[in-house]
């Protein structure tokens, strides 16, 4: 089957995949290519139309990354982004220079065009969101001024003949509250897409596909214990059955009883004859007196490698090994120029060494989690387990700050535990994007009993979010955030005090390492 294609232009924002994401919630498909890519490539995806994102360069900057100017010839709709609205009034001979007050953050958007057709159906003053140093001082010819706002004197723009539009804010960010209805109508009114992508429909796609490059040969799967990995082991022994082999890594770094549950349900539900390494004191011999989370990430990474490779070799020679790499992996892996920046190592793209010569099959590298998600309904993956909240591929480490110890991940592990189950039981679980403990490298004076005491501090986090490039803090019902603590200090041994976090991302984080 046949989609319509919307290709965005990557000039290095943060937030260039919540424009794909934001499109293909409006089932239609997208794709992010560098905005230096060949123009022939361009050509061969066949977009209906190609959205110009935001990014962090200046349009005069010596290095600003420049997409190809045929796309303005292709005869197709084409809408500029923030940066992108830069690049397009540059190119055309408009005038961009540096805004004498910056905007970040929350705006108001006055159309002063109702005759706009990026702009058909938004009320006349609308919040967006904001990012950017340089603004546009005056318009390109040919085009008409669609929206101002308080200090962007061009804040949106369009040639209603060339189908050529501009905006200065990110329609893409939750932020923006009619920014998901401006999205909708450059893609599905002024391109003319179609909404027939599903990701469902992606399921027989697949199982053809890995049937094909499979053949006869065998495939290796290590379930780390996240919804990715595991949709993914389905999706397999769905196309290859006994030719998949499948492992659990236990870390050590795991929530409570994590690792045997996982192997007992997908073992038990699905077959897939999970094998359960525990590589826990490998792991935290590697991880002592390290304090830095970036390097415990790599050690992690690379110790994940080491134990992979002594496991894959008991299997004798495996050709393919398969990986639940997801699109946005893939975007966060790479470098800036023309690119979006690099946010955190993951272990899932490029992490194995060659020498072990296994061909990659990521059935999900284009695809976001929510897609995943989806396919692992369709699949029959129990809905508790495709509801899970995130989870960090390093596991407790990230969320123990400090040195990683067995004693501090048993006082993690058990406060981890007691909140999550809370929330479950005052039916918060399925409200929350994200929810986790944190243990904080200071400790604390208390009275417990008649006693003084000098424990551990847990910090607790849950955060609001679609996606979570964006995220505000969830708004707790104080009556229950004290039932939270109370629970933690009295049943976790080495915890006397209890914190919640009220940052929202940005600028926080939503993980604190």
């Amino acid at each position: 089957m046949k989609f319509d294609k919307i290709l965005i232009l990557d000039f290095g924002s943060q937030y260039t995949q919540l424009i794909a994401r934001r499109i293909r919630e409006m089932n239609v498909y997208s794709e992010i290519f560098p905005a230096t890519v060949e123009f022939e490539k361009i050509v061969n995806f066949e977009p209906k139309g190609i959205i110009l994102s935001g990014g962090p360069f200046s349009v005069y900057d010596n290095d600003s990354p420049a997409c190809d100017d045929k796309i303005f010839e292709m005869n197709i709709p084409i809408l500029g982004i923030c940066y992108g609205l830069q690049y397009i009034s540059y190119k055309m001979k408009a005038l961009v220079k540096p805004a004498e007050d910056r905007e970040y953050g929350r705006a108001n958007l006055e159309i002063v065009d109702n005759n706009s057709e990026l702009f058909e159906g938004i009320q006349r003053v609308s919040q967006v969101w904001m990012s950017h140093g340089d603004h546009v001082e005056n318009f390109p010819e040919g085009f008409i001024l669609t929206g101002v706002s308080e200090n962007s004197p061009v804040c949106a723009v369009e040639n209603p003949v060339k189908k050529i539009y501009g905006v200065q804010f990110h329609p893409e960010v939750e932020h923006t509250k009619e920014g998901k209805k401006i999205l909708y109508n450059f893609v599905v009114k002024i391109c003319g897409c179609e909404q027939t992508w599903r990701s469902e429909n992606f399921i027989e796609k697949a199982i053809e596909e890995i049937k094909n490059i499979v053949g006869e040969e065998k495939v290796i799967c290590a379930m780390s214990g996240g919804v990715d990995s595991a949709v993914l082991a389905v999706l397999l022994k769905k196309a290859i059955g006994d030719k998949l082999i499948c492992f659990h890594v236990d870390n050590g770094l795991m929530r409570l009883n994590e690792s045997l549950n996982v192997v007992n349900l997908f073992n038990s539900k699905f077959d897939l004859n999970v094998k359960l390494i525990d590589a826990s004191e490998i792991f935290l011999e590697k991880l002592k007196n390290v304090e830095d989370p970036e390097k415990k990430r790599k050690i992690i990474g690379n110790t994940f490698i080491e134990v992979f490779e002594k496991e894959a070799r008991n299997y004798g020679r495996i050709k393919f090994l398969a990986q639940g790499t997801l699109y946005p992996d893939l975007i966060e892996s790479v470098s800036v120029k023309g690119k979006s920046a690099t946010i955190k190592t993951h272990h899932n793209v490029g992490g194995l060494p060659e020498k072990l010569n296994f061909k990659l099959i990521e059935p999900f590298r284009e695809l976001f989690k929510d897609e995943v998600r989806e396919i692992g309904r369709v699949l029959g993956i129990p809905e508790d387990f495709i509801r899970r909240h995130p989870f960090p591929g390093p596991g407790l480490a990230v969320r123990i700050l400090g040195e990683v110890t067995k004693e501090r991940i048993k006082i993690l592990q058990q406060a981890d535990d007691i909140y999550i189950s809370l929330l479950k039981k005052y039916n918060l679980y399925d409200s929350i994007w994200q929810a986790f403990a944190v243990l904080l490298p200071v400790k604390a004076v208390g009275v417990m009993g008649d006693n003084r005491t000098y424990e551990n501090v847990i910090a607790l986090r849950a955060v609001k979010s679609s996606d979570g490039m964006t995220a505000e803090p969830f708004d707790f019902d104080m009556q229950i955030l004290f039932k939270i603590a109370s629970e933690i200090v009295n049943k976790t041994k080495g915890v006397n005090r209890v914190v919640y976090d009220i940052s929202a991302k940005p600028p926080a984080t939503i993980e604190w390492e």
